[in-house]
């Protein structure tokens, strides 16, 4: 039995593990009334994850994460070679490229400018073959990524390729985090990771928010004061106004302990846009009393129940570590084994002494 408070490396795989659980139980419901929900799985709503072929199954959101984190891994092998710059979107846009190659569109297709350099994609995350399904992409998400494969052209705030604020950007931020010690940093980061896909301020700013919030949870730093600081970054950034309002409401609606789902949308949204998706990601993880209770009451609502608890899980997960996660959903989560793997080596990557064999290198390409 684990001893002691969670220690920041087991928060952060708290954190990967908990985002994936989030989007497996809000799949199951996504696009589902409330009340359809209730009809389906009593008054309570759905209160345990539903597998399919014996697995509860990810959706996008966490394949998504998954190669936000590779992107990640990668950028920082990068920099380790030949220290450039800071900037790991480049890295995290070839990741998605791999990503849309996943979603039944050959390499040819979905490369763009990587196509000069590789006839395939490489590393060792595009050889999981579960990773190969298509679990409602998100439009916003493909039309992006099909366009830079076509233009080579990679969006960011300055340049938007739409004005888009769908939730596609924040539910993958939460990896962001182990990028830089430094807060401001990591909000930069998720802002230019959001931004290759989400043109819109409360697109990109939402990913910045809940980045910086499980960056401080890593740290032990107590949630409300995690918000408060992301508070504050996010007020730095032009065109904050929409995304603030989201912020502050959740965490007023908090205050008012756990309310009915009619009351959540009434107050929050639906989740389908990325200020709603962090508002009630992070609204669930301040009313509830456990990680249960906040996952649960994360997704049950009429919206969009994937991404939302996704962010409640990433959060939720960061605050108290791998070991609060309910042991019999992550028994039965699709690809546990690849999250967990994907997030222990981010952690060996970005740790003091990281790995600088031809096997990390072939595992992880520094490109």
């Amino acid at each position: 039995m684990q001893q002691g408070p969670a220690d920041a490396n087991e928060r952060f795989v708290g954190s990967m593990l908990g985002g994936a659980l989030g989007d497996a139980l809000g799949f199951a419901v996504e696009f589902h009334s409330i009340d359809k929900i209730r009809e389906r799985h009593g008054p309570a709503g759905l209160t345990e994850p539903v597998p399919a072929r014996e697995k509860a199954e990810i959706s996008d959101d966490t394949q998504m994460m998954l190669f936000t984190l590779e992107g990640l891994i990668r950028a920082h092998v990068a920099r380790r070679m030949k220290p450039v710059d800071n900037d790991p979107v480049p890295e995290v846009q070839h990741a998605y490229q791999r990503w849309l190659h996943t979603q039944g569109r050959s390499w040819a297709e979905s490369a763009g400018p990587y196509a000069v350099h590789l006839a395939e994609p490489d590393g060792w995350l595009i050889t999981e073959r579960g990773l190969f399904s298509t679990r409602a992409p998100g439009n916003t998400c493909m039309t992006a990524l099909i366009g830079f494969a076509r233009t080579h052209r990679q969006a960011s705030p300055e340049n938007a390729i739409n004005d888009s604020k769908g939730c596609g950007g924040v539910m993958r931020a939460a990896p962001v985090a182990v990028w830089s010690h430094d807060p401001a940093e990591v909000f930069h980061a998720a802002v230019g990771v959001a931004a290759l896909t989400h043109g819109h301020p409360s697109g990109y700013l939402s990913a910045g928010v809940l980045a910086v919030i499980v960056h401080q949870l890593i740290r032990a730093v107590p949630l409300p004061d995690c918000v408060r600081l992301a508070r504050d970054l996010l007020l730095r950034w032009r065109k904050h106004e929409e995304q603030l309002r989201a912020l502050d409401a959740a965490v007023e609606l908090a205050a008012e302990g756990v309310v009915t789902p009619e009351r959540l949308e009434e107050r929050l949204g639906g989740g389908w846009v990325g200020e709603e998706a962090l508002a009630i990601g992070l609204y669930a993880a301040l009313a509830a009393p456990d990680v249960r209770e906040a996952l649960r009451l994360s997704v049950n609502h009429s919206g969009d129940s994937d991404s939302t608890g996704m962010v409640c899980g990433n959060i939720v997960g960061a605050l108290h570590g791998s070991r609060a996660l309910p042991p019999e959903w992550l028994d039965v989560l699709e690809l546990r084994e690849v999250v967990a793997a994907l997030s222990q080596d981010a952690l060996v990557e970005f740790s003091p002494a990281p790995p600088t064999n031809a096997t990390w290198s072939t595992k992880y390409p520094a490109w």
